[in-house]
């Protein structure tokens, strides 16, 4: 053992794909009757695994991964409890390969350096190849990934690297472009509900002692949301609590009672789930920020992913606040950014600031009604070819076609708007826009109608006699959009 940070294996205690209890591999401590659950269960051969039919496909490059028919390197990218560890187990029983595991919450440079070394001395008298584990190697810094490069490009070690986080941002370039990033998927209820049931009736799991009810076996599902090692941990205390209470039977009492959460009413694919989704945004769009929140915490807690309930408020931002705050949409982003980027349960706290910004921002769906309108006359086959002045001039030729000619630059007006035509024929003077008189959107409001006549060339509105010269301009000269002070700007409509 190089140091406490790690751990090495050799060949295999027992015979290739044999079951994790049965003596287990050298360093991967084997798994006994105290073990863990999970730990337990683990697949005792590449079949056994479950939820990654993506990647498990004959030639698919897991399944050489663990089979060993290729010294490739592997990036595992995937939410927790989708199978990142057990893979690395199952390629730690599979072939005779020397196989190191290391955490990057406890590894350091000096650590990768001495198994690299290591690695290098027994490949040149002959020894068998090395592959290096990486759990949490996002959690590495570009230094120690630096480490690994020369080893990985000259397959002095073949690396197996972990990671819950996106690799495009936690790992550096060259090492990413060294491997193959394989994407594991976080598993499907149908796939957790399948474990459960094995564990309940294999001998490595509870060997068929207790059976499990129902309503609590779709309980243990909603709380794992994909994460099968937080369903079989769930299902190990609930069956300590029925053993513990004498039952021979984990019902949704006992279920509850063990994991200590409330079995909430919410069905993820029935009519629950579109009721609560459809209450939470109703409740937003109604400025109900304390109904939001709550229909938000019974989401959460019924385990529904958090990335739905984040793609649904940006969608909400646009949809509902739009232009009476158009920061609506950066903070929705944001919020989804952070459930990717942080996970839950601390993302609850990024997705609650957002549903209070949402809920009690002003609203506004002219943004809704806008794109709807234009669509549907894009359907209706109205619009036509692209004005002569708006083609594309950059190419040979183009000026020859008379592409761009007579196209006015904005910039060059002291107005940074122009008379010109941007519509097709068919569309010239359509208005699809209409904003509303709520928040920010109250300034967008006043300077539109005047940036409209400048681009279509029509007159100022005449004023009334007495009435003194246009809002915020002086008389007889030109007119200005109001609404600085919220976001607007100068609009004037002399000089054409």
């Amino acid at each position: 053992m190089e140091s406490d940070a790690l751990f090495t294996l050799g060949e295999p205690a027992g015979a290739p794909g044999a079951p994790a209890g049965s003596g287990g591999v050298d360093g991967f401590t084997a798994a006994r009757a105290d073990s863990p659950l999970p730990v337990r269960m683990r697949p005792a051969g590449i079949d056994e695994l479950v939820g990654q039919e993506h990647l498990l496909a004959p030639g698919a490059p897991l399944r050489q991964l663990v089979e060993g028919a290729t010294p490739m390197s592997v990036i595992l990218w995937g939410p927790p409890g989708s199978g990142k560890t057990t893979i690395a187990h199952l390629v730690a029983r599979a072939t005779d390969r020397r196989f190191v595991a290391m955490s990057a919450l406890t590894a350091g440079v000096k650590d990768v350096r001495a198994v690299i070394e290591t690695a290098r001395r027994q490949r040149r008298s002959g020894g068998p190849p090395t592959v290096l584990f990486i759990d949490e190697v996002h959690r590495f810094s570009k230094t120690q990934q630096d480490s690994l490069l020369a080893a990985v490009e000259d397959r002095t070690v073949t690396l197996l690297a972990a990671t819950t986080e996106n690799p495009y941002f936690s790992v550096i370039s060259p090492l990413l472009s060294r491997c193959v990033l394989l994407t594991l998927q976080a598993l499907d209820d149908d796939a957790v509900r399948g474990l459960l049931r094995r564990a309940v009736a294999d001998e490595r799991g509870l060997g068929g002692t207790l059976t499990l009810a129902e309503e609590a076996e779709d309980h243990l599902v909603r709380l794992a949301g994909g994460d099968v090692r937080k369903a079989l941990t769930a299902l190990e205390a609930a069956a300590a609590t029925a053993t513990a209470l004498g039952a021979g039977r984990i019902d949704l009492a006992v279920a509850e009672q063990a994991v200590d959460v409330a079995a909430v009413r919410y069905d993820r694919d029935g009519d629950a789930h579109y009721d609560v989704t459809s209450a939470f945004i109703k409740s937003m769009r109604g400025s109900d920020v304390d109904a939001a929140l709550h229909w938000l915490a019974r989401m959460l807690v019924a385990g529904e992913d958090a990335r739905f309930i984040a793609r649904r408020m940006v969608i909400f931002a646009s949809e509902d606040v739009g232009m009476a705050d158009p920061t609506a949409l950066t903070v929705a982003t944001a919020a989804a950014h952070a459930v990717e980027y942080v996970g839950l349960p601390e993302a609850q706290l990024n997705l609650a600031q957002a549903v209070i910004h949402l809920a009690t921002a002003p609203k506004s769906n002219s943004a809704t009604t806008a794109i709807g309108a234009a669509v549907a006359d894009v359907r209706a086959g109205r619009g036509g070819s692209v004005p002569r002045g708006l083609r594309d001039a950059h190419y040979s030729g183009a000026r020859g076609l008379g592409h761009g000619a007579g196209y006015r630059y904005p910039h060059d007006d002291h107005r940074g708007v122009v008379t010109q035509q941007y519509a097709p024929d068919d569309l010239v003077g359509t208005d699809y826009y209409r904003p509303s008189g709520h928040g920010a959107e109250r300034a967008v409001a006043t300077r539109l109608p005047v940036l409209r006549r400048i681009v279509r060339g029509l007159p100022a509105p005449a004023t009334r006699a007495g009435a003194g010269a246009p809002t915020g301009g002086p008389a007889g000269g030109t007119e200005q959009a109001s609404g600085a002070s919220e976001g607007g700007g100068d609009v004037t409509e002399g000089g054409q």
